[in-house]
């Protein structure tokens, strides 16, 4: 059976694209797409959810607030984090609450669906137990949430220039080149492009050509979500 994900986010383009992402993955099917907090309680109240996938910046309450109206509310259903919210005491609040997974944005496909495959072992896993378990079960139960360990940028990419790069196309207003990453960021036009494009290729960047003066067109860059 299908692990049925209700997905909670404002914004419509990383809803749709939350939603995208899991329509690639097997054993996952979207329950619903919930602009707001209320949205998601009525959600929930009308059908089946196995798993929410909780942004945290809501346009009618804080997700964690949300979180604590689900658990009053009898919603039992797993809840993944996916958020910008950085803070270690948000971190802390979500772990003490039951997140299983705290996934920043932005994040790319492989790093979405490493997330919600350990989930799946995890459910799995649980369907297989036996309702009295030995120590050593337990401890491979809890395993399975948890991280399988950093995901490796290509050679020659560093975490820092990735997410400077990310910040800046994140606001800016308009499509950008390469050229005017590189300046922004201050590295080289070939630095800004293999970024720009690894972020293309994870599917958070769009990229068409520019065309204007003579020449061969210039690639521009805009943010997805």
């Amino acid at each position: 059976m299908a692990i049925r994900v209700l997905v909670v986010e404002d914004e419509e383009i990383a809803a749709t694209a939350h939603a995208t992402y899991l329509t690639r993955l097997p054993g996952f099917e979207v329950a619903g797409i919930a602009r707001s907090g209320v949205d998601a309680l009525r959600m929930l109240g009308d059908q089946e959810v196995d798993l929410v996938l909780l942004d945290f910046h809501l346009p009618d309450g804080h997700g964690l607030q949300l979180l604590q109206r689900f658990r009053g509310a009898g919603h039992l259903c797993d809840v993944v984090a996916v958020t910008s919210a950085r803070d270690l005491a948000v971190v802390q609040r979500a772990m003490t609450q039951g997140v299983v997974f705290y996934l920043l944005k932005p994040f790319t496909f492989a790093g979405f669906r490493a997330k919600l495959e350990q989930y799946a072992a995890f459910r799995s896993r649980l369907g297989q137990s036996e309702p009295q378990l030995v120590q050593d079960e337990v401890d491979q139960l809890i395993g399975l949430l948890r991280p399988s360990g950093p995901q490796a940028l290509p050679k020659g990419m560093s975490a820092e220039t990735l997410r400077t790069v990310t910040e800046f196309l994140r606001g800016a207003a308009e499509a950008t080149s390469a050229s005017q990453v590189a300046v922004a960021v201050g590295t080289s036009r070939v630095t800004a492009r293999r970024y720009l494009e690894h972020l293309a290729d994870a599917d958070l960047v769009g990229r068409r050509p520019r065309y204007g003066g003579g020449g061969r067109p210039e690639v521009e860059y805009t943010w997805r979500l």
